[in-house]
């Protein structure tokens, strides 16, 4: 399984009340258990939102399971980057 960043222009996320990033994340949670029973791998790490972009991590087999997991759930995918390497501070500690 890879890892990707993905983009999603959603205007104004960044001032979601609590209970919109919940019905958010609750929707979310239900396509991924429905593509989970359906034998296909895809995992919501989490997500980041700022004005008016959300990038989310995902797990997933392939590509095409995120784009799918937009169709399905209504959210966009605007870019989708696979992550190649993950920099943290702990990589100064060779």
């Amino acid at each position: 399984m890879s890892k990707y960043i993905i983009h999603r222009d959603i205007p104004g996320v960044g001032s979601f009340s609590p209970e919109e990033y919940r019905a958010a994340a609750n929707k979310s949670n239900e396509v991924i258990a429905e593509m989970t029973a359906e034998h296909k791998n895809i995992q919501w790490v989490h997500s980041y939102a700022t004005e008016d972009i959300m990038f989310c991590i995902y797990i997933v087999d392939n590509e095409a399971l995120i784009y799918e997991h937009s169709q399905r759930s209504g959210f966009p995918a605007n870019i989708v980057t696979k992550i190649n390497t993950v920099v943290d501070p702990v990589t100064a500690e060779g």
